[in-house]
């Protein structure tokens, strides 16, 4: 103890000092969304934030809140242990779910207008066209993803495991009755959900593996709490479509609108992950990492697809959790130490390092278009963030457990 203390103050005599630890991704987190939570009741948090060479978003996103992103970021704060402001995120995303503008059966909307809740219907993102003088939303946002509905019940079964209050399960089990009554497509899984504008919705008729999986979660999740047989066969139609996807070493992305396999030319790292993090007793289904190292892996991480054209920032923490679950450490250690590089003065993370991801898929899910306009750019962002919150801190979003 001597010799460190005089270690110390040689080095302070010095000017030199030990070396600082690094921020960890949950103190960035809890900065950039606590001001907007603290004492607040209900809070959608905005998902992006401008990029450093933006004045201002653009103006479809400028107000929107994703579900999805909002969902995650109370999953991350619990296991930041902060549920005092995962709570807030959690009682938007209930109040949301029983008061709507158009739809009385508890569906959730893909995104809502950032800000505090009431208990008047939730706002849904929007902008003032100056030029058309009309108010304009967009179809997408205005619709429900199967997944995004599944992501947010994710987040009430975190709170509710970690609160042990009634409100969060029952706001869970809403939810999940949603997506069966109205997303079952036989005993052969979960189609896409419903996108467009109110009250006459398009109903998307392709499967997701993502949206399968997201599914299959939240079901397993309420079956072991609730022993209700619903939630049982809803996890195994869910299971059905994921076994049917996958292909010895990789899952494809889903199907299409007619119920056959989407192409296998379009690859998603988040397909390849997701799958065997919500199911443990499938240990075969973990080929699809070693997969995603010889076809979307690039310098510093992974892309979103196999393109290869740059860091798809959320993805690659993504990879990092997955990682520490196949008991590979110190290669999720890596990835995570290189994702420092893309905190932001707010404390979020950019969603990528170059300016512009291609994705190679259409924001349009109907299927009209598949021009591939779906792309991330270089602005700090809610989503990617979280990720990389619980890979830091080992927490499987799926199971709310986390990895040893």
């Amino acid at each position: 103890m001597r010799l460190l203390s005089l270690l110390t103050l040689s080095m302070a005599l010095l000017g030199v000092g030990p070396a600082r630890a690094e921020p960890s991704f949950c103190s960035g987190l809890v900065q950039a969304v606590g001001p907007g939570l603290q004492g607040k009741t209900a809070v959608f948090i905005r998902s992006c934030e401008p990029g450093a060479d933006e004045p201002s978003l653009p103006l479809g996103l400028s107000t929107t809140a994703f579900v999805y992103d909002n969902a995650l970021a109370a999953i991350a704060l619990v296991a930041c242990d902060r549920v005092d402001l995962a709570r807030t995120i959690g009682n938007a995303l209930a109040r949301a779910s029983t008061y709507d503008r158009t739809f009385d059966d508890h569906r959730l909307r893909n995104a809502y207008r950032a800000g505090p809740l009431d208990r008047d219907p939730a706002l849904l993102p929007g902008w003032w066209d100056r030029d058309k003088k009309i108010w304009g939303e967009d179809a997408a946002q205005d619709g429900s993803s199967t997944g995004n509905v599944a992501w947010a019940a994710l987040a009430l079964l975190t709170l509710h495991q970690a609160t042990g209050e009634a409100n969060y399960l029952s706001g869970a089990r809403r939810l999940m009755d949603w997506i069966i009554a109205s997303a079952t497509n036989g005993a052969n899984g979960f189609t896409g959900g419903f996108h467009g504008y109110d009250p006459q919705q398009v109903r998307l008729t392709w499967m997701s593996t993502e949206h399968n999986t997201d599914v299959y979660a939240v079901a397993s999740w309420l079956f072991r709490v609730t022993s209700a047989a619903r939630y049982r066969d809803a996890a195994q139609t869910a299971r059905r479509l994921l076994d049917r996807t996958f292909q010895g070493d990789h899952f494809l992305l889903g199907t299409k609108p007619d119920g056959s396999l989407a192409d296998g030319n379009l690859l998603a790292l988040d397909v390849q992950l997701w799958p065997w993090m919500a199911v443990p007793d499938a240990p075969e289904w973990r080929k699809a990492l070693a997969f995603s190292e010889r076809h979307l892996a690039v310098d510093g991480g992974f892309d979103f697809n196999g393109d290869r054209d740059g860091v798809w920032v959320e993805g690659t923490a993504q990879a990092a959790l997955a990682y520490r679950m196949v008991g590979d450490a110190a290669a999720g250690q890596r990835l995570l130490a290189g994702l420092r590089a893309d905190s932001t003065p707010s404390g979020l993370l950019n969603a990528t390092r170059k300016p512009r991801l291609s994705t190679g898929l259409s924001i349009d899910p109907t299927g009209a278009t598949t021009i591939p306009d779906f792309f991330y750019y270089k602005r700090p962002h809610l989503g990617a963030t979280a990720w990389a919150v619980l890979a830091e801190t080992g927490w499987n979003p799926f199971t709310g457990a986390r990895v040893p």
